[in-house]
């Protein structure tokens, strides 16, 4: 290993995650952060906006309609309390159960500020409270199509990424391999990828940091599918490893990837890791893609994972039972 190198790998090259950190995994396959944060405040708005943007839009749909029942039936309760005089609606025909079911409609008739017109409110009391309904309604919806708009304009990245890495003859090596491909119809361009791997040093309770050297960290158009290759030889922190040795310095890899969305006309980024668990020795990729009759490339996405076991090289294994003291 060269001077240079040596240097560059003992440099201080902290994520972020810290050097004493445990040795579970830092962060999640879909790209978030393995963290459990306490001792913050219970009310901050930029929380809240952060969480309404973030949520899945399962629970966002649910949540809109949650907040529109409630303040429907609040308010319905405040109408039903205040009896039918304050209203210009019959009772006389109704049990209890239909005259609250007509003010909770009239409820949410005045918060969406439709008004059909067969009841109105009568006296000052109720008009207030009508009043109060329609501001809130139409505050509420403010809110929520801006809330709505935020989250469709929103650019997100949808990169598939293999469920393993794998270690794979590369030219006259090995390499460590895995790859992606694009969910979207949408085209991505000028990507960037960047590969970090965290460990234990043999010995020490702390970790150290290595940035990957890739063979292509950067392609201008993203097609189909893209193998980011790692080259093993002399200058790579993964030269003469083991799949037992990944295990026991609780290797994980880091993978960041940013591209320009042309849909969005913005860049977006992507995340995930790697384990020691999910790095499989001596096998390959699959191809993903094939050419029709017509001349039309079909890519699919099914085969992400698809891989065979192949033979590593012999020198390759010799190297690592060498530096193993075999």
């Amino acid at each position: 290993m060269s001077e240079k190198n040596s240097q560059k790998r003992s440099a201080p090259n902290d994520l972020g995650f810290g050097t004493t950190a445990a040795g579970a995994r830092n962060m999640n396959k879909d790209g978030s952060f393995n963290v459990h944060r306490t001792g913050e405040p219970r009310f901050r708005n930029y929380e809240i906006y952060h969480r309404l943007i973030t949520m899945s839009w399962t629970k966002f749909i649910f949540l809109i309609f949650f907040t529109y029942t409630v303040v429907n039936f609040l308010f319905a309760g405040l109408y039903y309390l205040m009896g039918p005089e304050k209203l210009s609606m019959d009772t006389s025909h109704m049990h209890e159960g239909e005259k609250f079911l007509e003010v909770f409609f009239f409820s949410s008739q005045t918060l969406t500020t439709l008004g059909y017109g067969r009841i109105a409110p009568v006296g000052a009391l109720a008009s207030v409270v009508s009043a109060l309904e329609a501001m809130i309604g139409l505050l509420g919806f403010a809110l929520a199509t801006g809330l709505l708009y935020g989250r469709f304009s929103r650019p997100q990245s949808r990169l598939l990424y293999s469920e393993n890495a794998v270690v794979a003859p590369y030219r006259d090596g090995i390499a460590l391999m895995f790859r992606l491909t694009n969910m979207r119809r949408n085209q991505l361009i000028e990507v960037e990828i960047d590969v970090n791997i965290g460990y234990y040093n043999t010995g020490s309770k702390t970790r150290s940091f290595d940035r990957l050297t890739l063979e292509r960290n950067k392609i201008n158009l993203f097609p189909t599918s893209w193998t980011i290759v790692h080259p093993i030889d002399e200058t790579s922190p993964l030269y003469g490893k083991t799949a037992k040795d990944l295990e026991d310095m609780k290797l994980e890899a880091f993978i960041l990837l940013k591209a320009f969305d042309d849909t969005f006309s913005q860049t977006v980024y992507s995340r995930t890791s790697y384990h020691a668990n999910e790095v499989v020795f001596g096998a390959k990729f699959l191809p993903m893609f094939y050419q029709q009759e017509n001349g039309k490339t079909v890519l699919n996405l099914e085969l992400i994972n698809a891989m065979e076991k192949v033979k590593l090289p012999g020198h390759a294994v010799k190297e690592i039972r060498y530096n193993q003291g075999d």
